[in-house]
């Protein structure tokens, strides 16, 4: 069964957003080989969600459900459709404390999992700057974190990409 495609997640499989089960959709009734993993904001209990239903938007619509905080991007002043994709037809991804979606050229960013340790060793120029500002961060703790950084440890860095000009931002969070 192919999955569906979400925008702003390409491959919800190699991020550990979605993973194989048989266990049952809560929205669907349904056993499709693959359930979301992540975060359920809901005031009713959802355990268990599948790709298909997220996608749709039946899952935000029953449960009035969302899968990622819609103030970073609202603040970034983002389309109400674009917030709406993102937050409630986007598999979310798993943080220390809340998840940060990503935007960049006036739209949210493509979230591409953790970041590996060697692209975070090669930040330089613009791009380390921007980062370390991002994140109030003084080059020598940054430092002190890269030589400890363990992809899906504490901290966590998450790789977004912009999908209109390509680059590559990343956040971050840590307990």
């Amino acid at each position: 069964m192919t999955l569906p495609k979400f925008t702003y997640h390409p491959d919800p499989l190699a991020t550990g957003a979605v993973v194989k089960s048989m266990k049952v959709c809560d929205c669907c009734g349904e056993a499709r080989g693959y359930l979301y993993s992540g975060s359920i904001y809901s005031q009713r209990d959802v355990e268990w969600l599948c790709p298909w239903c997220i996608a749709d938007g039946s899952a935000a619509r029953e449960f009035k459900a969302s899968y990622s905080d819609d103030f970073p991007l609202d603040g970034a002043g983002l389309k109400r459709e674009v917030i709406a994709e993102v937050c409630q037809r986007t598999p979310g991804y798993q943080s220390w404390r809340q998840e940060v979606w990503l935007d960049h050229c006036g739209d949210a960013c493509e979230f591409h999992g953790f970041a590996e340790h060697d692209e975070l060793k090669a930040l330089s120029g613009q791009a380390l700057k921007a980062f370390l500002s991002r994140h109030m961060l003084k080059a020598n703790l940054w430092q002190d974190i890269l030589d400890t950084y363990e992809k899906g440890g504490n901290p966590a860095v998450y790789k977004f990409r912009c999908r209109h000009c390509g680059d590559i931002l990343y956040g971050m969070d840590f307990l």
